[in-house]
Order: C-alpha cells, then structure tokens, then sequence
C-alpha cells in the first residue's frame, strides 16, 4: 500500500471513528464530516493527477463546493438549534420535541 493511499485511508477511517464514539456535541459531529469530505476530496484530487485527465479539476472542484455547501448548512443548523434547544448536545435532541 502506498503511503498516500495508506494516509487518505486513515483519515477517512479516524473521521467516521470519530463521528461512531464521540457523538456529544453537533460541532463535533460536523468536524468529523467535514474531515471524511476532505479525505475524498484528497483522493479524488490525487486520482485524477494520477489518471492525466484533461477534465482533472472538474470532479475534485465539484466535491469541494458540495463540501462548503454541507458546511455551511450544518452550521445553520446547528445556530438554529442552539437558539432554539440552548444547547448544542446531541442527547438533548428529540424528534419529537422538535
């Protein structure tokens, strides 16, 4: 295994471990998907490096933006739910309260 591919790989793995055990705060949820994202976008991009496409930007560019458009959505979110609920604790959340 390469070491890149190893580095992306473990990245990815310690994002969705993260978001699996530490599930306290909405903030950190968040970080961990948005890390998961990031670690597609580096393999994504190293892909297409590695390919010599002549559209090898149009993919990784795609991903980025659907990436800052997940960010900025779960950070309205979670404003609208610390204004509403107080708190940003995941346990605190009830669908049926909502």
């Amino acid at each position: 295994m390469s070491p890149t591919l190893f580095t992306i790989t473990s990245a990815f793995s310690l994002s969705i471990t993260g978001l699996m055990l530490h599930r306290t705060h909405f903030l950190s949820a968040l970080l961990c998907l948005e890390g998961m994202m990031l670690a597609m976008f580096i393999a994504i991009s190293a892909l297409s490096v590695q390919m010599n496409t002549g559209s090898s930007l149009s993919l990784p560019m795609f991903l980025l933006t659907l990436s800052a458009c997940e960010a900025s959505t779960g950070l309205a979110l979670m404003v609208a739910t610390t204004r509403t609920h107080g708190t940003d604790h995941l346990k605190n959340l009830n669908l049926l309260k909502c």
